[in-house]
C-alpha cells in the first residue's frame, strides 16, 4: 500500500497536482502580500522567493534529502544557456509580480490565460511540434472558460496591461526551455537547476530593485509601508512563509516540467486561475455571476479533457 502511495505521488498526475496546488496558493498569497498587506515592492519579494530557494536547494542537497548530483557545465556555449535562462527565470518572475500589483487578480488571469496558445505557436516555431486537432479544441476550450470565468471585474493600468501581455509571453518561453533544459542535451536535475538558477535570480532581482529605487522605498517608508493592522513581526512572518512555499513551487514546478511537457504546465496554470477565481470571492470579494460559473466549469472540463487526451498519447506512444 505504501508503495503504491509512493508510486502515484511521484507520477507525472501526482507532481502535477502538486504545482496546481502550490501555484494557486502562491498566486493569492502573492496578491494578499501586495494587495491586503501592502507590501509595495514586488522586486523585492521576487529576490525574497529566489533568496528562500536557494537556501531551500542547498539544505535539501546537503542533507541528502534529495539525490541531486550537480553536473559540470564547462562549455562557453552552455555557460551561455545558463545565463541567459537566469535572465529569463527573473525576469519572468519579476514581470509577474510587479503586474500582479498593477492589475487586479481576475484581469491577470484573463491574459495569462492564452499561455497554451503561446506555447503551442513557441513549440511550433522552435522545434515544428505538432499536436493533435482535439488537443487544440482542449485548449480552446480551456482559454474560452477562463474567459468567461474572469468576465467583469477588470481593472487595469496600461503599464499593467503591457506588463502583464509580456509576462504571458515570458512565461510560455520560460516552460518551453525549462523543459530542454531539464531533458535535453544537460539533463540537470531539478534541484540542481533551481539551485543555480535562484541564486542567479537573486542577485539580479536586487540590482533591480537598487537600480530602480525600490530599495530606498522600503527604507523610506519603513513600518509605514504595511497594512496598519499587521505588526513588523507579522509582516515578516508572511513574508517567509510566502518565500518557503514559492521554494516548493520552484521545485516542484521544474520536477513536473521534466515529467510532462511544457504544455501540459500551461494547461494545469490555467485549470488554477478558474479555480482561483473561487477562492478570490472569498479572500477578496469578487462576486461571480452564473457566466463566471460556467466559465469555471467549462474550464474544468477542458482541463481534465486535455489531460485524457495526453494519457491517451502517451499509452499509444508505449504500445503502439
Amino acid at each position: 500500500m505504501l508503495r503504491r502511495t509512493i508510486e502515484v505521488l511521484d507520477s507525472s498526475a501526482g507532481w502535477m497536482m502538486a504545482y496546481f496546488c502550490l501555484n494557486l496558493s502562491i498566486t493569492i498569497y502573492n496578491k494578499v502580500i501586495l494587495q491586503m498587506f501592502k507590501f509595495k515592492y514586488p522586486r523585492l519579494l521576487t529576490a525574497l522567493h529566489a533568496f528562500c530557494s536557494v537556501i531551500g536547494a542547498y539544505l535539501t542537497v546537503s542533507q541528502n534529502v534529495f539525490d541531486a548530483p550537480r553536473r559540470r557545465v564547462e562549455c562557453v556555449q552552455d555557460l551561455f544557456v545558463m545565463m541567459a535562462f537566469s535572465v529569463l527565470y527573473t525576469v519572468n518572475i519579476a514581470t509577474s509580480n510587479v503586474s500582479l500589483s498593477l492589475v487586479s487578480l481576475p484581469f491577470h488571469q484573463i491574459v495569462r490565460s492564452t499561455n497554451p496558445a503561446i506555447t503551442v505557436i513557441l513549440e511550433k516555431l522552435i522545434f515544428s511540434k505538432r499536436h493533435s486537432n482535439l488537443t487544440y479544441c482542449s485548449l480552446a476550450m480551456v482559454i474560452a472558460g477562463v474567459g468567461m470565468a474572469t468576465l467583469g471585474e477588470y481593472d487595469f493600468s496600461a503599464l499593467g496591461f503591457l506588463l502583464t501581455c509580456l509576462g504571458v509571453l515570458l512565461s510560455a518561453l520560460k516552460g518551453v526551455a525549462t523543459n530542454v533544459l531539464l531533458v535535453g542535451r544537460l539533463r540537470l536535475h531539478p534541484m540542481d537547476l533551481l539551485m543555480r538558477m535562484s541564486s542567479l535570480a537573486c542577485l539580479q532581482c536586487l540590482l533591480i530593485a537598487y537600480v530602480s529605487g525600490e530599495y530606498d522605498r522600503m527604507l523610506s517608508n519603513g513600518a509605514a509601508s504595511a497594512a496598519g493592522w499587521l505588526t513588523i513581526d507579522g509582516l515578516l512572518l508572511a513574508l517567509l512563509a510566502n518565500g518557503v512555499l514559492a521554494f516548493f513551487l520552484n521545485y516542484v514546478s521544474f520536477t513536473a516540467n521534466k515529467k510532462t511537457s511544457a504544455l501540459s504546465m500551461t494547461v494545469a496554470g490555467n485549470v488554477k486561475q478558474a479555480l482561483g477565481i473561487l477562492l478570490s470571492m472569498w479572500v477578496f470579494g469578487f462576486v461571480v455571476d452564473v457566466l463566471n460559473g460556467v466559465g469555471i466549469l467549462v474550464t474544468l472540463f477542458g482541463g481534465a479533457w486535455y489531460s485524457s487526451i495526453e494519457l491517451a498519447t502517451k499509452v499509444s506512444k508505449r504500445y503502439g
